[in-house]
């Protein structure tokens, strides 16, 4: 658990480094609202083939395209060394502007065929939102 909370704490400072400020019309820097990080990780049943898999990783990458409020999204495969992801081998970050958008995806018919076609491969998931700092 502690290796997570070690990756979420290093997506959060990854991700937050890009713009946490801009410049108002009269050159004064302005704090942005924080974007709200939807972070996700799978871990796959053991019964799960390639195939379900790849097809997975592109549906859940269709859906920045479907889903007009993803205004970021992120994934890859597990690379530590450390041997402490407890099964979980893919992590997906889905970027909104604020909760509204999150409320927006999580009903949406495309999320909602995504996770069933998700299901029947999936073992456990793991899902942390927070507001980037």
């Amino acid at each position: 658990m502690k290796i997570l909370k070690l990756l979420l704490i290093s997506i959060s400072l990854s991700l937050s480094l890009h713009a946490d400020h801009h410049e108002g019309p009269n050159g004064h820097h302005h704090a942005k609202a924080a974007p709200l990080r939807h972070v996700v990780m799978f871990k796959f049943k053991d019964t799960a083939t390639k195939e379900q898999v790849v097809a997975i990783e592109k549906a859940f990458g269709e859906l920045p395209k479907e889903i007009k409020t993803i205004t970021g999204y992120e994934w890859g495969t597990n690379v530590s060394k450390e041997n402490k992801n407890e099964g979980f081998t893919h992590c997906f970050v889905v970027t909104f502007k604020d909760q509204k958008g999150l409320d927006v995806y999580v009903p949406h018919a495309a999320h909602q065929a995504f996770v069933k076609l998700l299901l029947p491969s999936l073992d456990k998931v793991l899902v942390l939102d927070f507001f980037a700092k």
